[in-house]
């Protein structure tokens, strides 16, 4: 049998064939804050894949719809104010922000900030 042309084989590949070479991107892992796990199901983590913070996001909107909404501007093009993406423990506004590269295995951890400071503390001290 003579060799398949190029567009043939893409059929194929894209079905499984057993001599198809396929790519895995291996999973990170975001934590949830408490306030957002009503949109995992109440997980306080889930596995994600994506080569960069806004793919990431954008793959766990798919699974979880209104997770986004909840973490980036209306615009989404960047982080709300008021919530912190950190990688690794790391900041993403002083990395790349949303487009702050992954390798398998970094850790996304979402986090509400949270507001208050000393003239809270005085009060309860009365």
């Amino acid at each position: 049998m003579p060799p398949l042309p190029r567009p043939a084989i893409l059929p194929l590949l894209a079905a499984g064939h057993p001599g198809a070479l396929t790519f895995h991107i291996m999973a990170v892992l975001l934590r949830i804050p408490t306030p957002l796990r009503k949109l995992t199901g109440g997980k306080a983590e889930v596995a994600a894949e994506g080569a960069s913070v806004r793919e990431v996001l954008d793959n766990v909107e798919a699974s979880h719809p209104g997770m986004r909404d909840k973490i980036l501007e209306p615009s989404g093009g960047s982080v709300r104010r008021f919530i912190n993406v950190f990688v690794n423990g790391e900041d993403i506004r002083h990395i790349q922000g949303l487009d702050t590269r992954l390798k398998p295995g970094d850790e996304l951890s979402i986090v509400p900030a949270i507001a208050g400071g000393a003239a809270g503390l005085e009060r309860g001290r009365g």
